[in-house]
């Protein structure tokens, strides 16, 4: 763990006086499908080293990639849902290049006819909706990945990633901040998790980002010298690797440098980008058709079957659970920021109508159980400690009075342990709150004996003491007196 302490600050301020940031994002979002992009080996993450792999992504002479359908499918939905235009034709192109990790020597990607184009991602910002545009989604293989261990003179190559079906979006030079930088990231990642194509696991990689990051006079519509940030392994990562940037090159500007168009790595311990390697140009690649794959028309019926088989997106769903449950927009907001939240919501809700309880119910204690048992990337659901259904029966039993929301906590707890029904542990504890006015008046006529001073300074004006008597009544209850009640008895008591 790094021991630089500015590593962990947030990220400064996006104001960098005369000058003005311009930022595109390269975003490599790998395909959740069983198998690889042109072989039947297995993309699941994790595995031994070299466990998946088959001559065809390993790249022996003589063998033929074949199409994934269901990779397709996922790159098309995702063009749809961000409104991007089919072009009727695509086709792949093999991008050569020397690496011990590319094995066949080029990878198979598209290059000047990509699967889609146009189309954008909306974020907000301070200033209200900002559409960020795209300039085009293409597909792609990974390539495999190279293992160097300082204390070994040798480097080690896993092919298990060669061959992993990726999705390649790039949006316009036209982000400008680091803020909205990660705004726009999060967006797009919650698109992707909405449409189940991608489980946007930024440190499994399963979701990479590159930055493309240039400055320019303030109010100039010339673009300056840009360079390409890689190796940013998270949306915290993504503000300080692109603040650093910014201004590093404003002080290379203002000290009368020139920027250099470069790849530079960002160095998360350090907190700083380090060249990596002068920039590339398209023709570096040697990019050309791919002679072993057919150009790809997209069936238009196809693509009209998957528009209509779209999911409700975020933003749309957001703006159904205020209107339809009237709960704020932050708790809109918040549950459809994941799919799998903004589905138990839902799921619960159908059980049981008190949305707005459900939604703090959902937001906190689901939320925090969720975080503690790293949960974050378990997109089903079922999966979770408390179904969905079993905490609808318990907000029921807060909302009929048979149970306080103090009650409430001790049976979600219990819940979480066992799995039993909130009704059954209600029962078999004996939590069943007190809302007899004569058992409540009881205990208040004994709390209020008992404290005769503390009266006495109430009446003298003391009025914080409520809530001392009130707790004292709970606590003799075992927290099962009905709180309105007692509130109201004991208004009632010490008024005369």
């Amino acid at each position: 763990m790094s021991t630089v302490t500015d590593q962990d600050q947030p990220a400064t301020t996006d104001d960098y006086g005369a000058f003005e940031p311009v930022i595109g994002l390269e975003v490599h979002a790998q395909l959740l499908t069983a198998s690889k992009l042109f072989c039947p080996c297995s993309a699941q993450f994790g595995a031994e080293p070299n466990a998946h792999t088959c001559p065809v992504c390993m790249g022996m002479p003589g063998v033929l990639p074949v199409l994934n359908r269901r990779a397709l499918e996922f790159a098309v939905k995702t063009a749809l849902a961000t409104g991007c235009e089919l072009p009727p034709l695509a086709r792949w192109a093999r991008k050569n290049y020397f690496y011990p990790d590319l094995p066949k020597g080029y990878q198979i990607s598209m290059f000047e006819e990509p699967l889609a184009v146009g189309g954008g991602v909306d974020i907000d910002t301070p200033a209200g909706l900002k559409r960020v545009r795209l300039t085009r989604i293409h597909m792609e293989e990974d390539a495999g990945k190279s293992i160097h261990d300082a204390h070994d003179a040798h480097s080690l190559v896993d092919l298990n990633r060669a061959g992993v079906p990726l999705m390649e979006i790039v949006s316009e030079p036209e982000i400008g901040s680091f803020a909205e930088a990660s705004a726009y990231l999060r967006s797009l990642r919650t698109i992707l998790q909405f449409l189940g194509v991608c489980d946007g696991n930024m440190e499994e990689g399963s979701m990479r980002c590159d930055a493309n990051v240039s400055v320019r006079q303030r109010g100039s519509s010339e673009l300056g010298t840009r360079t390409e940030i890689k190796n940013i392994n998270s949306f915290r990562n993504v503000e300080r690797a692109i603040d650093f940037e910014i201004r590093r090159q404003i002080d290379v500007v203002e000290s009368g440098g020139r920027v250099v168009q470069e790849t530079r790595l960002w160095d998360a311990d350090r907190a700083v980008t380090a060249p990596m390697r002068s920039k590339e140009h398209a023709h570096d690649y040697r990019y050309f058709p791919d002679p072993d794959l057919l150009p790809l028309r997209v069936d238009r019926a196809w693509v009209e079957e998957l528009r209509q088989g779209l999911p409700e997106l975020p933003r749309p769903r957001c703006a159904r659970f205020v209107s339809q449950y009237e709960i704020p927009a932050y708790d809109a907001e918040v549950l459809t920021a994941r799919r799998d939240l903004a589905d138990y919501f839902e799921a619960a809700v159908a059980k049981h109508h008190n949305a707005k309880a459900i939604s703090n119910w959902v937001m906190g204690d689901i939320l925090r159980l969720v975080r503690e048992r790293k949960l974050d990337d378990a997109l089903v659901i079922e999966s979770w400690p408390v179904p969905a259904a079993a905490l609808a029966k318990l907000v029921a039993l807060i909302d009929d009075q048979t149970i306080s929301g103090k009650i409430a906590k001790t049976v979600f707890e219990e819940m979480v342990a066992t799995g039993a029904e909130p009704g059954d542990i209600v029962a078999s504890k004996g939590l069943t709150q007190v809302t007899d006015s004569g058992a409540i008046t009881a205990a208040i006529d004994d709390v209020l004996a008992r404290n005769a001073d503390k009266v006495t300074e109430y009446k003298g004006g003391k009025d914080k003491l409520l809530g001392f008597f009130v707790g004292q009544v709970m606590k003799l209850t075992g927290g099962k007196a009905n709180p309105q009640a007692v509130n109201e008895i004991l208004l009632a008591k010490l008024a005369g």
